[in-house]
């Protein structure tokens, strides 16, 4: 079907505001990769028009790793994997103070906490709160995004009072699928937890997982959900096939798979946040360039259970790009200082792979 697609018509189209049809999604994810420079360049349009040459970086921290409950097969903390990885309950305040300010080193405009497990209790949210405000307080321009499982009635409102300004849980697949990765809570419990903290007035973040096995009608009906959430911001992660999980032995999605499934969703959310998350370096490897004309928002340094790139190498890829980092327009693109390896960026060992909430 890519041959009757004019690819600067479809981003016309996404200019206007409408909505792809599901033939034009399918031959977007079927574009032949002699055609993905051309697709590339027309959704390249539509990221400009709402985003310029900025590129938002998101810093992420597990503040409680493993002790999951839950059985999601992609997850390294999840009650079936046997993968080895650090386990505890949470981080303390002054570790997470730490966190914060590494993040604002890295020149992160947000500041991403996740806690495995099912959800939290009100003790947990009451004491990420606490920490919270002390985050609020030493870093006031610091935008701070909460992962903490299933809500509660009230514990997005009490997030929110603390000065939590987004909320995300991914709903990682179709429906369609989601029986097939995980059986201890639904797709509609996902979908209830977005809706709730948006009704509590944060912003909502919600985003996939591809190469689970999902086929491509499962990435369209997900592309579809996720525009029909009207949520701010999209992680898209790649899987990384993680030793002891259920899905280790999955095969990888070729890189131009993953750029046209990146394509896709701006496509279809023109004007939202798209960021690049979990297993970019694995699935786009050579390419993840190329995803930054398509998203405008990245993890920077290293994501929950695995190490990402090194920080020092993304922010040599903005520049090289002739991007500009997001709040630090104003800066000097070629200040050596400002990508030097002298910066400390190292995470500290507990801060360590996608954001699979």
């Amino acid at each position: 079907m890519s041959h009757q697609i004019n690819w600067e018509e479809l981003a016309d189209k996404a200019l206007a505001g409408e909505a792809l049809t599901r033939d034009e999604a399918r031959a977007v994810l079927r574009a032949p990769d002699g055609e993905l420079l051309s697709l590339l360049a027309g959704v390249a349009r539509v990221r400009r028009a709402y985003f310029g040459n900025r590129v938002k970086l998101n810093f992420l921290l597990n503040v409680r790793s493993g002790l999951c409950p839950e059985d999601c097969h992609y997850c390294s903390q999840s009650s079936v994997s046997t993968a080895p990885i650090a386990k505890y309950p949470a981080l303390s305040r002054e570790e997470i103070l730490e966190a914060a300010s590494r993040a604002v080193a890295t020149k992160a405009a947000r500041f991403c906490m996740v806690a495995s497990g099912r959800g939290p209790t009100d003790r947990e949210v009451k004491s990420l709160a606490d920490a919270i405000r002390e985050v609020k307080q030493a870093h006031p321009s610091l935008e701070i995004c909460a992962c903490l499982g299933l809500l509660k009635e009230g514990q997005a409102q009490k997030l929110r009072d603390a000065g939590v300004f987004a909320y995300n849980h991914n709903l990682n697949t179709s429906e369609q699928f989601y029986d097939e990765i995980c059986s201890t809570h639904t797709f509609r419990e996902r979908v209830e937890t977005v809706n709730r903290a948006r009704e509590a007035g944060l912003s909502p973040c919600s985003g996939g997982l591809f190469g689970m096995g999902e086929t491509e009608e499962n990435i369209i009906e997900l592309a579809f959900a996720i525009r029909a959430q009207d949520v701010d911001s999209i992680p898209l992660n790649f899987l990384i096939p993680i030793p002891g999980t259920p899905l280790a032995d999955k095969p990888a999605l070729t890189p131009t798979m993953c750029l046209k499934i990146l394509c896709l969703f701006r496509l279809l959310n023109p004007a939202k946040e798209v960021r690049i998350a979990g297993g970019r370096e694995v699935q786009l490897r050579w390419l993840q360039p190329f995803g930054l004309h398509v998203a405008n928002s990245i993890f920077i340094g290293d994501y929950l259970t695995t190490k990402g790139q090194p920080p020092a190498a993304d922010l040599a890829m903005i520049r090289d790009l002739g991007f500009t980092i997001e709040g630090h327009e104003t800066e000097p693109s070629l200040n050596e200082s400002m990508w030097s390896q002298e910066i400390d960026l190292s995470v500290v060992g507990k801060i360590t792979q996608h954001p699979n909430r």
